[in-house]
């Protein structure tokens, strides 16, 4: 049974493209790396981009988050007397009573004091964050009890020293004990420690209002104790001075009843604060909500930006292509001529240069999607090498951009892979449309006579 034209000319152009290897191949590279560098960038693009969103999400897309800012020194917003030096700002008991009771859609209000303060057991010690918070603390950022429990409504009513250790306070003071039941020192005061937590990775700074938080080096005590305890002024020396700031409240989480009155929620909570604060120079709002779709459009342009330079590869790829099938076109002169002496048509021409630059683009764009499939494993290989090579640990204390390095993972966006091979055989035939044309156009007499 004889075979179809088609695949005649498909076995023809394998032939002449094996005839000549290395060079195919050489060829071929422009269109491989060009293919794996657009599915690779996009997918770090993809991995970094749902790492962002992944932080927004840990805040939670329903929550409306109202933050203390230290206003910039003589503006309106702080207030202070000469004579006891405290700097007052940020938001009040009685704004988390307004919010909390006179919006409708607010299902909940999660207040929260914090402070960074030393803790000792016995000879060991270390700054931590002391947070002052209820039962629902855990719930709002995701964390987990690893043994013990977590503060209860109890403790909070009755003010009890009762303490829960965030997974690097416990390690580093009690390396070698059980923490539950011990006793640690909070501003001269003993703390039991009713539990501790398990690891939990830093959330990101979002926005210039929220910043990062390192959640395993925090000391959790009830609000209530926190305010007895601590008091709203918290006074600190250093080089000889002492500075004294007086906050009633460093942030309250609007838990709020849907997705859909989040963004109309948060109007009502701008007008609301307006009463206590003239300006909002000491406090800001965050609206995960927002964040998540401003995240969505940066993806998008960040997709299209990652994806345009990689196609640049490809489009060197086409030229490297075009600049073989000339100089094939040049070699093989003599055979044109004599197809076309045999009867071949011009378009019997075209067709067979061009389908050499569809296998050839297409071979390439093939071998591309493999290797683009396995950049999630050589990023990990890559994150290997750099984390023992280049110590960018995180444990260790590196830089922001190494954290980010060892926490990011690329995911491969399924959809890049038909585009890219395409993109690839587009490619091909565009590149390959002159080297063709210029062989049909060869005078068979001439051709003949070629050298």
């Amino acid at each position: 049974m004889r075979s179809s034209p088609l695949l005649r000319t498909i076995h023809l152009a394998l032939k002449s493209l094996l005839l000549q290897r290395l060079r195919s191949g050489l060829t071929m590279l422009g269109i491989v790396f060009g293919v794996f560098s657009v599915i690779a960038m996009l997918a770090i693009g993809e991995g970094a981009s749902q790492q962002a969103q992944e932080q927004v999400l840990k805040l939670g897309a329903n929550n409306i988050i109202v933050r203390s800012v230290k206003p910039p020194e003589g503006s309106s917003s702080s207030s202070s007397s000469a004579s006891s030096r405290v700097l007052r700002y940020g938001l009040l008991r009685s704004d988390y009573a307004i919010l909390k009771n006179s919006i409708p859609s607010v299902v909940d209000a999660i207040p929260i004091r914090e402070t960074s303060h030393e803790v000792r057991y016995r000879d060991r010690r270390m700054g931590v964050r002391v947070v002052g918070c209820n039962t629902k603390y855990t719930d709002v950022n995701h964390l987990t009890v690893a043994r013990g429990r977590f503060i209860s409504d109890q403790d909070e009513y009755l003010a009890k020293n009762v303490a829960v250790l965030g997974a690097e306070t416990a390690d580093r003071l009690f390396p070698f004990e059980d923490p539950l039941g011990k006793t640690i020192t909070l501003n001269s005061q003993p703390y039991q420690v009713i539990g501790y937590m398990k690891h939990r990775i830093d959330s990101g700074g979002i926005g210039g209002s929220l910043t990062a938080q390192d959640f395993n080096r925090d000391v959790y005590i009830p609000l209530r104790t926190f305010r007895s305890r601590f008091g709203d002024v918290i006074t600190r020396f250093a080089s000889g001075s002492f500075t004294s700031e007086k906050v009633e409240l460093n942030q309250i989480t609007l838990q709020i009843r849907s997705r859909e009155e989040v963004l109309a929620t948060s109007e009502v909570v701008r007008e609301s604060l307006k009463r206590n604060h003239p300006t909002d120079q000491d406090y800001a709002i965050v609206v995960p909500l927002e964040l998540l779709k401003q995240a969505d459009q940066i993806r998008a342009i960040f997709n299209m930006v990652l994806g345009s330079i990689a196609a640049i590869s490809l489009i060197v790829g086409g030229i490297g292509i075009m600049n073989i099938m000339l100089a094939t076109v040049t070699e093989r002169t003599r055979e044109i001529g004599i197809r076309r002496a045999l009867g071949a048509r011009r378009s019997d021409i075209i067709t067979q240069f061009l389908t050499e630059t569809i296998v050839l683009s297409g071979t390439g764009g093939v071998i591309g999607i493999i290797l683009g499939l396995l950049t999630p494993w050589a990023f990990r290989f890559i994150k290997l090498i750099a984390s023992n090579m280049l110590a960018l640990e995180s444990s260790s204390g590196g830089s922001e951009f190494s954290k980010i390095f060892l926490d990011m993972q690329p995911q491969i966006a399924y959809w890049s892979l038909p585009m890219a091979f395409g993109i690839s055989v587009a490619i091909g035939i565009i590149f390959g449309v002159y080297p063709a044309q210029s062989a049909a156009k060869l005078d068979p007499i001439e051709a003949l006579r070629h050298e």
